[in-house]
């Protein structure tokens, strides 16, 4: 159980915690092919290949190493690639990148995650902790936020200790004064257990719990979350 007389501050995930990652993810990527089929449609046709698209950025990764955490540099660079390769532009990475990121951050927000978000930053700092590149600012959620740590700007992704200990010290608490609120049971729950927070596992598909460590809590919907913490 959670000793909510600790909670100082509370983490959150975003990608498939405060709405469905992966419908985001196919109308950008319907979007970049849309546009680069008028900019350059060499660049298209072979992004039509699933097998080419994932060969280019498995080349992308190992080549730039840099990249590791960074999904907007592994995108743009693949973009690069697959437009120099088809022999068009590569000057055009920058503006495809940008068709596609738009289109990412178009996301609709869980029909819990919006009233969640105002009950729960009126009585604790948030702060956001993601592996991904949404970008809170577009999306229009930035406000209920007093920090935002993300993987591919912090250098490291979760579960690595030290992203969610960034997370603590960006509202000024110690991590065992964190509530870590997230879907995804290793990188959230065992990532933030192992560095002293406590967490909820949000879990809207009902999945199994299949580690040894368990979440202080489960919540199937944010509004489970709050009324933890009472009206």
């Amino acid at each position: 159980m959670i000793d909510l007389t600790t909670v100082r501050a509370i983490s959150l995930d975003l990608d498939d915690t405060l709405w469905p990652v992966w419908p985001a993810i196919e109308r950008a990527e319907k979007a970049l092919n849309d546009w680069l089929s008028h900019a350059a449609p060499m660049t298209a046709a072979l992004f039509a290949s699933a097998a080419a698209r994932h060969e280019i950025r498995e080349h992308v990764v190992r080549s730039r190493p840099d990249l590791q955490y960074n999904l907007s540099g592994i995108r743009r660079e693949a973009i690069r690639l697959a437009l120099y390769r088809s022999g068009e532009d590569p000057l055009l990475a920058e503006a495809a990148f940008e068709v596609f990121f738009d289109e990412r951050n178009r996301v609709t927000l869980f029909d819990d995650a919006l009233a969640s978000l105002q009950f729960l930053s009126s009585r604790f700092p948030l702060v956001a902790v993601s592996n991904g590149n949404a970008d809170i600012r577009r999306i229009g959620i930035e406000p209920y936020f007093k920090a935002n740590i993300s993987a591919q700007k912090f250098g490291v992704g979760k579960p690595d200790p030290r992203i969610f200990h960034a997370a603590a010290g960006a509202v000024d608490v110690q991590a065992s004064q964190v509530l870590h609120v997230g879907d995804d049971a290793a990188l959230d729950v065992l990532g933030a257990l192992n560095c002293g927070m406590q967490t909820v596992w949000v879990n809207r598909a009902d999945h199994l719990w299949t580690h040894e460590l368990m979440p202080h809590d489960t919540v199937s919907t944010l509004t489970e979350l709050c009324d933890m913490f009472g009206s």
